[in-house]
C-alpha cells in the first residue's frame, strides 16, 4: 500500500466534492430530503467550506491523498510559526479502516516534532476518528459546543 500526496488543481473540485459528501452521508440518509435536495444541500456546503478556507487560511495547502495512486481523500493543512493546523482530512468511504488515515497522521506528527510545532485540529463530537486522535496523543482543549478542538503537542528530544 504506497500513500502518496499531490496538490489539489483546478480541475479536482468535483473530486474534492465528492469526498466532503461522504463524509455527511450518514447524516444525510437520516433526512427525509430528496437526491436534488441532498445534492443542493451538499453543494451548498462545500461551497460554503471551500470559500471559508481559503480566506481564513491563507497560504494553506490543499492536497489529494493517493493510495496506489488512486485519488483517495483529502488534506488540507495551514502552518503557522507554533502550529500545524489539519484543517480537514477525510477520505472515501472505501479507503477507511486501511491504516491510511493513521499513517498520514503519524507523518504530520513527525513533521510537527521535527519542527516544534503543536499538531491541530476541530473534531466533530460524533466522529468516528476521535478516539484515533485520542491514541495518538491529541488532548480536548475547547469545545465549541460542535467540535472539540485538539492539540498534540511536540514531545521535545522525540523527532
Amino acid at each position: 500500500m504506497e500513500i502518496g500526496l499531490r496538490k489539489v488543481e483546478k480541475n479536482d473540485l468535483l473530486f474534492l466534492k465528492q469526498v466532503y459528501r461522504s463524509t455527511r452521508e450518514e447524516e444525510l440518509a437520516l433526512t427525509e430530503m430528496k437526491l436534488e435536495e441532498k445534492n443542493q444541500f451538499v453543494d451548498f456546503q462545500f461551497n460554503a467550506q471551500h470559500t471559508h478556507y481559503l480566506k481564513a487560511y491563507q497560504g494553506a495547502d490543499f492536497q489529494i491523498i493517493l493510495l496506489d495512486g488512486e485519488q483517495a481523500g483529502r488534506l488540507y493543512l495551514w502552518e503557522t510559526e507554533s502550529q500545524i493546523r489539519i484543517m480537514d482530512i477525510a477520505l472515501l468511504s472505501q479507503f477507511r479502516g486501511k491504516g491510511v488515515g493513521t499513517k498520514i497522521l503519524n507523518d504530520l506528527i513527525l513533521d510537527s516534532e521535527s519542527k516544534g510545532k503543536k499538531l491541530t485540529i476541530h473534531v466533530e463530537y460524533f466522529n468516528p476518528a476521535l478516539r484515533l486522535y485520542e491514541r495518538l496523543n491529541f488532548k480536548r482543549t475547547d469545545d465549541t459546543g460542535i467540535y472539540y478542538f485538539m492539540e498534540r503537542q511536540p514531545e521535545m528530544g522525540n523527532p
